[in-house]
Formats: C-alpha cells, structure tokens, sequence
C-alpha cells in the first residue's frame, strides 16, 4: 500500500512556489493535479512536467460534491499499490473539500499535507487590508448571508463565473447596502492580479469564466448593519446603561407596553398594514429586548439564555424538518408535538426530583 501527499501549488505565479515544493512535483512519478486551470501549471508544463489531472471530471459532473468525492475515490484508488502526490490551488488546508475527503479516509492509507501558499496573504495586500480586525472566508456556492459578521472583512471565494456572481450580490443585498463599494479580485499576488472596485450592485457585470476570481467585501460601521440582530443588542446594550427611564422598568411595569404592542400588532393585522405591521413587530421585539435586559441586570438570566431555550426548543420540536422523522398531515405534526411536550415534562419532573 502507498500512501498521498499533498502539496499546494500557491495562489499566482512560479516565482510564489515554494522551493521544497517545486522540487517535489518536479521529480515525482506519479503526480496528479485537482485542475490545470492554475496560472503555475503552464509554466511548469514548460519545463517538461508531467502528470494527470481531473478537469475531466468537473466536465462530466453537475455537482462539487460530487466531483471532490469522485477525485478523492480516484487518488485513493492509485494510492492503493504506489506513492501518490495530489497537487491543489493554493494551500491543501483552505477551502479543498477533497483533501479533507482524503483526511478522513476509511482505506487507511496514510495521508500527509506537506503545505503550500495560500492566496490569503496575496488578496489582503491586493486590496491594501490588515485582517488583523477579523475576516471571514467563504464558499460562493454554498454560505448564508445569515451567518454573515458584517463588522468583519469578508472574502467570498469561487465566484468565477457572472451566474455564480448575480447570486452571491443577491444574497449579499439582503445585508449590505446596494451601493457598498466591493472589489473583484483576479489572480491575486500573480503577474495578471486585478483588482476593480465597483458598487455592490455590479459585481456580477463581467463576462466569462475566472477560476481565481475572489470577491472582498470590507465591513460596515455599526450604524451601517442595520439589518443585524447584533446591532440591535448593542443599541440595547447601550440604552440600558444609560437610558433613565429603561432603569427604572421591571418586568410588571413594563406589561401594560407588552400588551400595547400586542394590541397594535393585531389591528395591523387586521387592518391589512404590512408597513405599519412591519413596524410593530419590532415593537414586540423591543419589549423582550427590555424584559431581557432588566433580567440580566438581576442576574437572573440574559437574552443569551433566551435565544439557548429557543434555539434547543427548535430543533427538538421539529424532528420532521431537522432528522428525516416522518409526517404526511397536519394532524401527524400535532400529534408528533404531543408526544415530544410529554417527554419534555417528564423529563423535566425527572430533572425536579433528583434535586
């Protein structure tokens, strides 16, 4: 039985890869590439390099997922009589599903990542960033605006083509204002690295196919992420400490504006306001924002502690949607809630009576 190297071969050009590295590809007898589609393969196919790769794959196959798992069949599969080095884009650790695939190989066939240069430290200089205030990475394909940190720099990787872009700006505008100024970086830290700075607006104006093609997103300033929840408990956090009024409010003087706002709420309803009841609804959100706050402030619990009940109640109650639990009515859902309250309680009467 062999065994699986990895190497990275960096983010731009020959001169960028490391020396230990090049040696390593230059001299192995059975080296194969995720793609040739990388700026450093053509100057070695000059040099005389020799090797596969599965860019045919990517051809035949719809989906990522599938194509990583296919390659990482196939270099375990040559792996199983000989040595094997597997060569990716950039650093074998960042953003490469299938060298994670390999890692967790159930073949036991040794794996090993020799390293590489990711194209990290390239995009920050190309845009003139110190990501020493937080930065996220992620996947064009696959993240979610809700799991965005709009304080944070951000990096949406994969964006190589305009379809992939027009979604990405999509789901971006959801929480970041049309206008925000971003900046398409291409081939970063490589002699043909570009960078164009357009509104959020018209990232996805470009024609054609760009393998390294990354989109930076600098953050907001607090009064500009308007649409986090975060902002809105840092406001909180702020008025309760220095609002007068809101320190003087307990749980029983605050229900009169509990029920108010409750009231409000279903004339809207009725009234068929969505605007006025857009409104209100944050109204109710408030209310429990200052029920939260005058709790912590008795040490008694914290919104934290709210979102943890809620968050666990969740994803207990809806087995159907999370764990593949069966229901075909809405009398099976009913049913199905029945059931699990009951054991909610009784495990509760458990928890009371070991105490």
């Amino acid at each position: 039985m062999g065994k699986v190297e990895i190497v990275g071969l960096g983010a731009g050009d020959i001169e960028q890869l490391p020396y230990g590295i090049y040696k390593k590809i230059s001299n192995h007898p059975a080296l194969f590439l995720r793609t040739r589609e990388h700026p450093v393969v053509k100057e070695l196919e000059a040099e005389g390099l020799r090797f596969q790769s599965f860019d045919s794959i990517y051809e035949a196959e719809n989906q990522f997922e599938q194509v990583y798992e296919q390659i990482a069949q196939e270099i375990l599969k040559e792996a199983a009589d000989k040595d094997v080095l597997y060569a990716v884009p950039g650093h074998p650790m960042v953003a490469e599903d299938s060298v994670q695939l390999l890692l967790q190989n159930k073949a036991g066939i040794s794996v090993e990542v020799l390293g590489g240069k990711s194209f990290i430290d390239d995009f920050f200089q190309a845009v003139s960033v110190d990501p020493i205030e937080g930065f996220q990475l992620v996947d064009g394909l696959r993240f979610h605006p809700d799991r965005l940190d709009l304080g944070s720099h951000l990096i949406v990787m994969q964006v190589y083509n305009d379809l992939v872009a027009g979604d990405v700006k999509l789901q971006l505008m959801e929480k970041y204002p049309d206008e925000h100024r971003v900046a398409l970086v291409d081939a970063a830290g490589s002699k043909d690295e570009t960078v164009t700075w357009i509104p959020l607006y018209e990232m996805d104006h470009f024609d054609g196919i760009h393998n390294l093609l990354s989109v930076y997103v600098p953050p907001l300033e607090l009064d500009e992420q308007v649409k986090s929840f975060a902002t809105t408990q840092a406001y909180m956090d702020e008025i309760l400490a220095g609002d007068i009024w809101a320190q003087e409010q307990t749980h029983e003087t605050l229900i009169p504006y509990l029920l108010e706002e409750s009231e409000e709420v279903r004339e809207a309803i009725e009234a068929d306001d969505e605007e006025n009841l857009m409104e209100e609804l944050g109204d109710i959100l408030l209310q429990v924002l200052y029920h939260a706050g005058y709790a912590e402030n008795q040490g008694s619990f914290s919104l934290e502690d709210i979102l943890e009940g809620l968050n666990r109640k969740l994803r207990r109650r809806h087995p159907h949607v999370f764990d593949g639990y069966e229901v075909k009515t809405i009398e099976d859902i009913d049913q199905m809630w029945q059931n699990i309250k009951r054991q909610e309680k009784e495990g509760k009467d458990n928890q009371d009576e070991t105490r």
